[in-house]
């Protein structure tokens, strides 16, 4: 017995050294290079692995359970930086870019495992590690590249609700791969269980967990601190363990709950050496999983799916920010700042090999694509700002002016004063939406369970061929779907209207001109966009495990075209509505001075001249400002600052919304509409004033 443990100890002390050993030369050399530190360890771990062939192997048994300490404690330093507060704080606009960005990735992940003949298993777990980005790597990234302001603001938001659903995922992913199976009733059985762990763990946590944090703190005992968070974190992964969750769940929801106190901060700082330092261990663990040779025979998965993250996740925060008021610039580098995979998804790939419900090759495909996109990650971050500028100066000029006021119409909505019918009204409308989408659900996964045992009854009694038995049964489905969908896209309208009437208010009289009824109309339509992305994008990624072929993302897609193709018309008709407003706005600067006062004369009277056109300012051009013979593409003022120029007057002679090879000149008057912080970016690149944006150079402040 004595011999036994001393041998086990030798084990563990000489894992501990090489793994150690072996993540600190990687964490140089990884500084040296420029590189997350990640991947470092990554890199270490197959080298120290037993599938490289190097002498210097650690015993990968004692290394998994140390890594599992790892896993523990990186979970519950993410649940640290969760809290409901910071959730309210960053917004529903965040919230929806998350969702349609995890819906997408996770649908093509598993339309692309289906493709490879991966199991249905395979296939949700595979959309699960493709889903999740990696807050390690980016923030990393923005700390090495120094990004600040509302492009970190946005990303790190979408990260927080990301990790949010990455918890969710695998909560259900865990109740189906432990045998409940995707019979319905087993679905909602496991579903009630889980929700009533949920609930139960948190309401008791919050009367608990938060006062005894606060006073274990005011004891100023460092030590005590450490021990009793760790024990903490410790006991709440082993209740959910115990109970048939994965101990990452329990531990997240450990790290939430001391984050209500209040205090996180001041426990992430005292728990950040230990996290570290098993967190190094987790990932060289990830890397000693690695094997070449399983890699090199899945080499064209693991390039599509590094096509797909990359790709998918760029056009889905980018549409998402975009529709959420964020600018054409700030939603493409948000965009290109999230396309990768990391920690969340080795935990994911590791609980479907633990549970059995993955083959052997997911768990190295899953690195090799994280490992890819994590060398790609600070490369597009790099690119973000040239790419965003040249899709900026490529989009057609309806869509060019449609990006730039539609983040001002958003911001109007933000601070409309809503009385409590229009609150009422609004809530009314989401919770029809929600249900409607909900109950939609439920009748195609039904009816996906029910239409084969519907069938083989059919059959067995010699009613009718299976062919027929199978449409018919299918008819039935879609006849009673039908109604929920159309009930999708009318509410949807409906709701993109009220919001419209809330952020442009109709004229009180009918007989009044409306001077906002096309900026309305385009509001309207791409609200109505974002409403139908928003719940159709997580309807088709919930249903297609139950559906043969793509009938719910063809569907989808139908209804965007057709309500696209309505968006590209009202953003026509909204240039033409730019153009006779900036006609006003020329008469209005003509019978003014060409140098604009401060806080009245045309700058006042412009926010008024024609409404949907944001916050239109008059900008003068002196001839010592930074603009002076300098073309508006040269300056690129729409794509720095996300405003648009409506346009300028030049003495007697005046240009409706110039074009971008325009020069501007000493004396000159510039009309400039968008948000309060795009116009007011544009007044310091005009003038050079000391009011620059809070932004680093080529990041866009529109915002809602």
């Amino acid at each position: 017995m004595l011999s036994r443990s001393v041998h086990g100890d030798h084990d563990l002390l000489k894992a501990l050294a090489v793994v150690l050993g072996a993540a600190g030369a990687a964490a140089l050399l990884s500084k040296r290079l420029r590189q997350p530190v990640v991947l470092g360890y990554i890199l270490a771990g197959l080298i120290v692995g037993p599938n490289v062939g190097v002498p210097l192997v650690a015993d990968p048994d004692v290394v998994h359970t140390l890594s599992e300490l790892g896993v523990v404690l990186l979970m519950f330093s993410l649940g640290l930086e969760f809290s409901l507060r910071k959730l309210i704080r960053v917004g529903p606009g965040v919230a929806v870019t998350a969702v349609i960005q995890c819906s997408l990735l996770f649908w093509l992940g598993f339309t692309v495992a289906r493709a490879f003949g991966w199991t249905t298993l395979e296939g949700l777990f595979t959309g699960a590690i493709l889903a999740i980005s990696s807050t390690t790597i980016i923030a990393k990234a923005f700390d090495e590249q120094g990004i600040k302001g509302r492009l970190r603001e946005l990303v790190v938001g979408v990260l927080i609700v990301e990790d949010l659903i990455a918890i969710l995922l695998m909560a259900a992913l865990t109740t189906v791969a432990s045998g409940a199976g995707v019979s319905a009733g087993a679905l909602a059985g496991t579903t009630a269980r889980l929700g009533a762990f949920l609930v139960g763990l948190v309401v008791l946590g919050l009367l608990v967990i938060p006062r005894t944090t606060r006073r274990i703190i005011a004891m100023k005992r460092p030590e005590v601190t450490l021990v009793t968070s760790v024990a903490l974190c410790f006991g709440i992964a082993l209740l959910a363990r115990e109970l048939g969750y994965s101990v990452a769940l329990g531990a997240f929801l450990a790290g939430s709950l001391i984050a209500e106190s209040g205090e996180e901060e001041t426990v992430e700082h005292i728990v950040r050496p230990v996290k570290d330092l098993f967190g190094a261990v987790f990932f060289v663990s990830v890397g000693m999983m690695m094997d070449p040779a399983l890699m090199a025979k899945h080499w064209l998965p693991i390039l599509v799916l590094t096509a797909i993250v990359v790709v998918g996740k760029i056009l889905g925060v980018g549409l998402g920010a975009f529709l959420t008021g964020n600018g054409t610039r700030t939603s493409i580098q948000a965009g290109m700042s999230l396309a990768q995979i990391g920690e969340f998804s080795f935990i994911i790939a590791a609980l479907g090999l633990s549970l059995g419900a993955t083959g052997d090759f997911v768990y190295p495909v899953a690195v090799a694509v994280s490992a890819i996109t994590t060398l790609l990650t600070p490369w597009l971050i790099r690119a973000s700002v040239p790419t965003a500028k040249w899709v900026d100066r490529k989009l057609p000029r309806p869509l060019q002016t449609l990006g730039a006021l539609y983040g001002s119409w958003l911001e109007r909505l933000g601070s409309s004063s809503k009385g409590p019918e229009s609150t009422i009204a609004v809530r009314r409308l989401l919770k029809r939406l929600i249900l409607d989408a909900a109950v939609l659900a439920a009748i195609v996964v039904a009816g996906a369970l029910g239409t084969s045992s519907a069938r083989a009854f059919l059959v067995e009694r010699d009613l009718m061929s299976p062919d027929l038995a199978g449409a018919i049964a299918i008819g039935l489905v879609a006849l009673v779907a039908a109604p929920f969908c159309v009930g999708i896209v009318r509410v949807g309208r409906k709701l993109g209207q009220t919001l419209a009437d809330l952020a442009l208010p109709p004229p009180a009289e009918p007989s009044q001109l409306d001077l906002a009824a096309a900026a309305r109309r385009a509001l309207v339509v791409t609200l109505q966009l974002a409403m139908i992305l928003l719940v159709g994008a997580p309807l088709v990624a919930v249903t297609q495990p139950f559906l043969p072929g793509f009938h719910g993302a063809e569907l989808l897609f139908g209804i965007l075209v057709v309500v696209g193709l309505a968006s590209w018309r009202s953003a026509r008709n909204l240039e033409g509505h730019v153009r006779a407003g900036a006609q006003v706005i020329v008469e209005l600067l003509a019978r003014q001075s060409h140098e604009p006062k401060e806080g009245g004369g045309p700058a006042a009277k412009l926010a008024s001249a024609l409404q949907g056109l944001g916050e239109p300012i008059a900008i003068g051009v002196s001839a010592n400002s930074p603009a002076a013979e300098r073309t508006l593409s040269e300056l690129n003022l729409r794509g720095v600052s996300g405003a648009t120029v409506l346009a300028i007057t030049r003495g007697d002679a005046s240009l409706l919304v110039p074009a971008a090879h325009e020069r501007l000149h000493a004396g000159d008057v510039l009309a400039v509409a968008g948000t309060r912080e795009a116009v007011a970016c544009a007044r310091a690149i005009v003038t050079g004033s000391d009011e620059p944006p809070t932004e680093r150079p080529g990041s866009e402040p529109s915002r809602r």
